[in-house]
C-alpha cells in the first residue's frame, strides 16, 4: 500500500516517482481525499491537465475536479483570450471561495499558474446569485453582461454569450454546462430553465444559478478610469489617440484589450493566492522546463514589441512582464516557500526525500505490431500470463461503443465472457486476485464485489473487466 500519510505531513518536497501519467489521476484523486483541504496538480500544459481532468472522475466520482486553464492566447496578443476559456477560469477562483464538504482536486498548468489574475475580494464581489422571483429590467441585466464581458448575439451557443429575445434572456454563463433561460413577466424573471445550445430546447427548470463575470478585463466606470489614467501616465498625452485608449473610454470591448489588464484592476494576484497556504500541491515533470520555456517566450514577444514601438497612434504598448506574470525568480519563490512535490514517471531508489511507488507502465504492444503479429492475440496471451501469476487486467476504452466493438474483436481471439464494468470500483473488484475472491466466498467481501465474479470473469484463467475511460497511457501495479 502506498503511505500517502507521508506526503501530506511534508515539510519539504518530496519525489514521487515511478507513477507513469496513466497513475496520475488515480494518485491525485487518492491525494485530494486525504488532503485537509484541497489537492492542487500543476500540469506542464494544457493537454497533460485536460487528461487528468477527463479520468479523474472515474476514479473519483465524489471528488469536486476543478480546471484553471491559462489564456488560449500569447503574450502580448493582438487577441483576447477566447471566452471559454476565460470562463472556465473564474469559474474555478469562483468555487475556491465557496466553502464544500466535497473533497477538491485543482488542475492548473505551468502557463496558468505563472499570470496573475483577479484577487480572491474581487471575485467574490463581482459574483451574484440570480433566481426565480429577482427583480432586474432586462435593459439593466443586459447592461451588466456586456460590461460583465459577454458578447451579445442572436442564438446563445457558447460561453459568456447572451441574446435577448422578447420577454426571454438566454445566457451562458461562467461555471454552467448548458445554458440558462430566463423568463420575464414584467421586470421579474418568472422561471429559469436550462437548455441545450445545441438544438436550443429547455431541459428542466433551475432554482436559481450564479452569476459570474466572462472576462477578466471588465469596463466598470471604476476599471474605465483606472485605465485612461494609468494609460497616460505610462505612455504620454500622445497615446490617447490610440484605438485601445478610445476604446476602452467608451466602454467598448477591444480584441487584446485583456493584456492591459493590470490598468484596468486596482491590484492583481496570483494562483497561489487562491488555493491557499495549506492546499496540497503536486508538479509533474515537465514543468520545470515548460516553466523555462514560458518565461523565455514572455521575454522574447514583450522584446519584440517594445522594439517596434512607433509614434503612430495605432503602435502596440506593451507593459513590462512582471505587471501581468511571474517572473522566474517569482516563480522559484513561490515553489520554494512551500513543499509542492514533483511526481516523475521513473523510478528512484528509496530516499529521506523519495517515495518510489513501482508503478510501471502498460504492457506496450509496439514489438508485436512491428512484426506485423495479431495485436488481438498477444492481447489474449499477455492476459492469461497475468492470470498465472494472479493479476487481473483493466482495459480502458474511450467509449460505450468502442468498449462493445472491442470485446467482439476479442471474442473473435479466444476472450469471450469478458466482464463490463461501470466503475473503477467495480473494475478493481472484476480484476482482485484470488485470495481477495476467497475472503469474498468466506463472506469477507469487499465493498461493491460480487462472489459471482469467480465464474463470470474468467476468461481462459483470465480475470478481464472491459471499462469506459479515456485514458492514453495505461499502467502496471
Amino acid at each position: 500500500m502506498i503511505d500517502l500519510s507521508r506526503i501530506l505531513t511534508a515539510k519539504k518536497p518530496l519525489t514521487l516517482a515511478g507513477a507513469p501519467a496513466g497513475f496520475l489521476p488515480w494518485l491525485m484523486t487518492d491525494l485530494a481525499r486525504a488532503a485537509s483541504t484541497r489537492a492542487v496538480l500543476i500540469a506542464a500544459d494544457d493537454l497533460a491537465m485536460r487528461a487528468v481532468a477527463d479520468t479523474a472522475a472515474y476514479f473519483a466520482p465524489e471528488v469536486e475536479i476543478l480546471s484553471f486553464p491559462a489564456w488560449d492566447c500569447l503574450p502580448y496578443d493582438r487577441a483576447s483570450p477566447s471566452l471559454r476559456s476565460t470562463s472556465e477560469r473564474l469559474a474555478c477562483l469562483a468555487a475556491l471561495q465557496r466553502k464544500t464538504d466535497k473533497p477538491q482536486l485543482v488542475l492548473t498548468t505551468v502557463n496558468a499558474a505563472t499570470q496573475r489574475t483577479l484577487t480572491p475580494f474581487r471575485i467574490r464581489q463581482l459574483s451574484a446569485r440570480l433566481q426565480a422571483g429577482e427583480r432586474i429590467d432586462r435593459d439593466r441585466l443586459a447592461s451588466l453582461l456586456q460590461s460583465n464581458g459577454y458578447v451579445r448575439t442572436d442564438t446563445v451557443a457558447d460561453a459568456g454569450e447572451f441574446a435577448v429575445r422578447g420577454s426571454l434572456v438566454d445566457l451562458f454563463p461562467a461555471g454552467e454546462t448548458h445554458g440558462l433561460r430566463l423568463d420575464f413577466f414584467g421586470d421579474e424573471i418568472e422561471s429559469v430553465r436550462s437548455f441545450d445550445p445545441a438544438d436550443q430546447r429547455s431541459i428542466a427548470k433551475v432554482d436559481g444559478f450564479t452569476l459570474l463575470p466572462a472576462s477578466e478585463a471588465l469596463l466598470d466606470t471604476d476599471g474605465i478610469k483606472r485605465f485612461r489614467t494609468a494609460y497616460r501616465e505610462l505612455f504620454g498625452a500622445t497615446a490617447t489617440g490610440d484605438p485601445l485608449y478610445q476604446a476602452v473610454s467608451e466602454g467598448r470591448r477591444l480584441a487584446g484589450m485583456d493584456h492591459w489588464l493590470p490598468l484596468i484592476e486596482e491590484k492583481l494576484s496570483t494562483f497561489f493566492d487562491h488555493i491557499g497556504s495549506d492546499a496540497l500541491i503536486i508538479r509533474d515533470s515537465g514543468t520545470s522546463g515548460a516553466a523555462q520555456a514560458r518565461f523565455d517566450a514572455i521575454t522574447d514577444y514583450h522584446g519584440n514589441r517594445d522594439r517596434a514601438i512607433s509614434s503612430d497612434p495605432g503602435s502596440y504598448r506593451p507593459l513590462a512582464p512582471a505587471t501581468l506574470y511571474l517572473s522566474d525568480l517569482d516563480w522559484n519563490a513561490h515553489i520554494a516557500a512551500r513543499p509542492i512535490h514533483l511526481v516523475t514517471p521513473f523510478r528512484e531508489p528509496e530516499a529521506e526525500h523519495v517515495l518510489d511507488f513501482g508503478i510501471e507502465a502498460a504492457r506496450d504492444f509496439a514489438p508485436e505490431r512491428a512484426k506485423g503479429d495479431n495485436v488481438y492475440d498477444a492481447l489474449a496471451a499477455h492476459a492469461k500470463g497475468l492470470a498465472l501469476s494472479d493479476k487481473g487486467l483493466i482495459i480502458a476504452c474511450y467509449s460505450i461503443g468502442s468498449r462493445d466493438r472491442l470485446m467482439g474483436l476479442l471474442a473473435d481471439h479466444a476472450m469471450t465472457g469478458l466482464t463490463l464494468a461501470d466503475s473503477w470500483q467495480e473494475a478493481l473488484g472484476i480484476a482482485a486476485p484470488r485470495s481477495s475472491r476467497a475472503k469474498s466466498r468466506d463472506g469477507d467481501a469487499a465493498e461493491g464485489v460480487s462472489t459471482s465474479l469467480d465464474t463470470n470473469g474468467l476468461v481462459g484463467g483470465t480475470r478481464v473487466a472491459l471499462a469506459v475511460l479515456p485514458l492514453d497511457h495505461g499502467f502496471t501495479t
